[in-house]
This record gives structure tokens, C-alpha cells and sequence, in this order.
């Protein structure tokens, strides 16, 4: 049985140590979010530091999950003080679940206020990809996924909602995974190139 890993990547307006009140509460509602996606269905897990403290990404001990890496079009800083993104790496029993998570409660709440926090890049802001059960997919493998998505788009390797693919490599159609109300409004913020 395969396990659909999730890799995100945004680039932050503000460094996440800044006192801003759009910068805190960005993180505030992080926290948030994160505490309500592992509780959903499907969901397995996600890349925590072993070590470090917030804000502590490229420093800290990842674990199984491997070292902390980032997009090549990432230029902002890389210290505790200076960091500017956010990014998640995460496991889920499937694209159904992984969907109803993304575009139902709190983070769909958030994604509809992500440009209050987010630059507009023009790349891709999450790639999916199929490891097998019991694999633990590593920040390098997120950021070379991501990369190929931005140069040549969905794969059966590396994909997203709108053009994805089952375990098998075949297509899997988004009417097949979400409910209609979702497809129409809130596919265009989470698929390849779209920013906007």
C-alpha cells in the first residue's frame, strides 16, 4: 500500500521572528492549523524537528526526515531571525483525505488569507508524490519534486489536485476526489503555477 506525501513551500511577506501583527498572526494560526490536520482522517504524519527552536529550520535535526532544504528560487534569510517561509512535509493515507483537510475548516480559512502573508512568486506552492508504506519521504525529495513540477508539470511522480495521479501512475480525476463546491473555488489557489 502506497502513502501520499505532501510537500508545501511558501515564501513569507516578513521574517517569522518579526513582531508585526500580520507576521504573528500568521503563526498563531499555523499552530493552529497544524494541530487540527493531524487530527484529521488519513492523516499519518509530518517532518518535526528532533532539535531547534522556532524559526530554527536550516540548523535543526530532522530526523528520518533528512535535512532541512528549500527551492532554489528561495533568497530570503536562513537564521532563526531572518527566515521568511513556510513549508510542511507531510504523510496521508490518500488524495481524498489529504483534500477534505485542505479545503474544509480552519486551513481553508487561512489559504483564503494566504496573500496577506504570502508573496506571489508565479511557482508552484505544494507537490504530491506516492512513497511506498513505511517510507519517509525527506525535504530533498519535496524541494526536487516541487522543482519538477515548476519545470515541467504534473507527473505521476510529482503532481497535483488538478492533474494527479493513483499509486499506479495512472490519472486520477479531481471531480473523483472532491465535492463540486470545492473544485470550482478553491482549486485554482493549490495547483501548479497558480498563484493568484
Amino acid at each position: 500500500m502506497s502513502h501520499l506525501a505532501l510537500y508545501t513551500f511558501g515564501v513569507l511577506k516578513s521574517p517569522l521572528s518579526d513582531a508585526a501583527p500580520l507576521t504573528r498572526e500568521f503563526y498563531d494560526i499555523g499552530g493552529a492549523v497544524y494541530r487540527k490536520m493531524s487530527q484529521h482522517p488519513g492523516y499519518l504524519a509530518h517532518a518535526e524537528a528532533v532539535d531547534g527552536g522556532p524559526g530554527e529550520l536550516f540548523g535543526a535535526d530532522w530526523g528520518a526526515w533528512g535535512g532541512f532544504a528549500v527551492p532554489s528560487w528561495y533568497g530570503k534569510g536562513r537564521t532563526a531571525e531572518t527566515t521568511a517561509l513556510a513549508t510542511t512535509l507531510s504523510l496521508w493515507t490518500g488524495l481524498r483525505p489529504a483534500f477534505d483537510a485542505i479545503y474544509t475548516g480552519l486551513h481553508r480559512e487561512a489559504l483564503n488569507r494566504r496573500y496577506d502573508w504570502f508573496e506571489r512568486t508565479g511557482k508552484p506552492n505544494y507537490v504530491f508524490w506516492w512513497v511506498s508504506e513505511g517510507g519517509i519521504p525527506t525535504w530533498q525529495d519535496g524541494v526536487s519534486k516541487l522543482q519538477h513540477l515548476h519545470d515541467h508539470g504534473s507527473a505521476p511522480h510529482a503532481f497535483t489536485f488538478h492533474d494527479s495521479f493513483a499509486p499506479d501512475g495512472t490519472p486520477a480525476r479531481i471531480k473523483d476526489i472532491g465535492q463540486k463546491s470545492d473544485r470550482g473555488r478553491s482549486q485554482g489557489s493549490l495547483v501548479h503555477g497558480a498563484d493568484g
